[in-house]
């Protein structure tokens, strides 16, 4: 492709891009193709001549369209918000045309420091302590595995790299059961064994309960076995549960544990000041991952990770083969030894171009717009006699179901998955779902970048009129 070509087909792309933001909202939420539809459509063989990139837009268009569920539809209630916006979309589109490789700062050394000065914004927006060093990770799940590495490392004296678990003793993590999934995946990737993953019970609230959490790690203790991390989080992926910090840190320094904490959607409610009390207790946090890509509208790759000893996490981690040693060693960070990757990315450049094109007051009134939005959806439900409210409504996730009455548990939660899948086929709208106490329950969040309370009303009124066609 030619200079000429490339621009011309860039300005298209743009139109392409620009019009699908002012019209996400026109296409079905969640696709409604068949498994191997898109696979059977793709030709069994890679074509042997070059092909023109009209071709390959107008496939796009015609293939792969179809099989797209649109994550930025602001009636997209499911999971959690993969949020993009305008100045992260082209800060992307300056990365992607640099290609920097961004392992050492030789490598790209404006990449590293503003890496470096992101962090420190981050931080300060959250308010965490001032000796918290940041680096950004592609996932949370990626930060929580570093996380448990380094408690790994530091609770057997940095052993287990050297000599493998072998002579480590039995370590032992803490969660909640309402834990995200990455913890159990980290466990296991970091030899420790899902065996070893203690799950705790939780309170009413669906937080973790911390008298429960204190008699395990002494029973634990007693027993010879080595209580290595405690896993907090702040918005709980079902219920948005918040776990709390100051009695779970107590505990953690009492016993020399590391204690990290995974608010990888709530931690955006942070840079609210009338949401600092989730972070009472902070001076006993060792790590603390949240994610921008989420909620603070930088698209997918971006997660913010947090550590108050950076020595220890960079000795987890640290090889220095000697074709990346360098003159600058020592004297600036070299994130590759903050983590499992060498290569990384120029994820701080779209990071910068979201906070200072909203500004931190932008930020906060988007957040603050998204919290409301399901303060007033927990209103709406609540008045309804034949819905009920499942979770508290802490931040942007409401939790409900459907209860005709006359209906039996085991009914009522077939009815509520029916309407589920109901209401997904439709296009209309995205929702996801969990189960808490045994009871299937409709999940709702409000946090798509561009939602407001109209599209929430709006989707409000269908859930109800499907509901209650399904026993009419």
């Amino acid at each position: 492709m030619t200079s000429d070509e490339f621009r011309k087909h860039a300005h298209e792309l743009v139109e392409w891009m620009a019009g699908y933001m002012e019209n996400v909202e026109n296409w079905p939420v969640k696709s409604s193709v068949k498994p191997g539809e898109i696979f059977n459509k793709i030709p069994d063989k890679p074509p042997q001549n070059s092909e023109s990139f009209d071709s390959l837009m107008r496939d796009f268009n015609e293939i792969i369209m179809p099989g797209i569920t649109h994550w930025q539809n602001p009636n997209f209630f499911a999971f959690f918000p993969a949020n993009t916006s305008p100045a992260s979309i082209l800060a992307e589109m300056l990365i992607a045309t640099l290609g920097s490789q961004c392992m050492i700062w030789e490598t790209s050394p404006a990449a590293a420091e503003l890496e470096e000065k992101m962090m420190i914004w981050l931080r300060d927006m959250i308010e965490l302590p001032s000796e918290f060093e940041g680096v950004i990770q592609d996932s949370a799940s990626t930060a929580t595995l570093v996380a448990i590495l380094t408690a790994r490392e530091k609770s057997t004296n940095f052993s287990v790299n050297t000599e493998g678990l072998k002579k480590s003793g039995s370590l032992k993590v803490y969660c909640s059961e309402q834990t995200h999934s990455s913890v159990e995946k980290a466990v296991k990737i970091s030899g420790i064994g899902n065996r070893n993953l203690v799950k705790i019970p939780v309170r009413n609230d669906f937080s973790m309960d911390p008298q429960k959490l204190k008699e395990t790690i002494l029973r634990d203790k007693n027993s010879g076995q080595i209580p290595c991390c405690v896993v907090a989080t702040l918005g709980t992926t079902g219920t948005s549960a918040i776990d709390p910090v100051r009695a779970i840190g107590e505990i953690c320094h009492d016993n020399d544990i590391w204690l990290h904490v995974d608010a990888a959607m709530g931690g955006t409610a942070l840079i609210l000041p009338e949401f600092q009390w989730m972070l009472d207790g902070k001076e006993y946090i060792d790590s603390f991952v949240f994610n921008p890509h989420k909620w603070m509208f930088t698209n997918f790759d971006c997660t913010a990770y947090f550590v108050k000893d950076v020595q220890t996490l960079i000795k987890t981690f640290e090889i220095l083969p000697e074709y990346l040693k360098t003159r600058t060693r020592g004297k600036v960070n070299d994130y590759r030894d903050w983590g499992v990757p060498l290569g990384r990315r120029f994820r701080a450049l779209k990071l910068w171009s979201v906070i200072r094109t909203f500004g931190v007051n932008g930020l906060r009134d988007k957040v603050r717009s998204h919290i409301a939005i399901a303060a007033e959806l927990s209103e709406m439900i609540s008045e309804e006699l034949d819905f009920e409210i499942l979770a508290p409504v802490t931040i942007c996730v409401v939790c409900f179901r459907y209860i005709p009455a006359g209906h039996s548990e085991d009914q009522i939660n077939a009815l509520n998955e029916k309407l589920n899948h109901k209401l997904n086929d439709s296009g209309k709208l995205y929702l996801s779902h969990t189960v808490l106490d045994g009871r299937y329950t409709l999940r709702m969040v409000t946090a798509q970048t561009n939602v407001t309370i109209d599209h929430v009303r709006k989707a409000w009124f269908l859930i109800k009129e499907t509901a209650r066609s399904l026993i009419s």
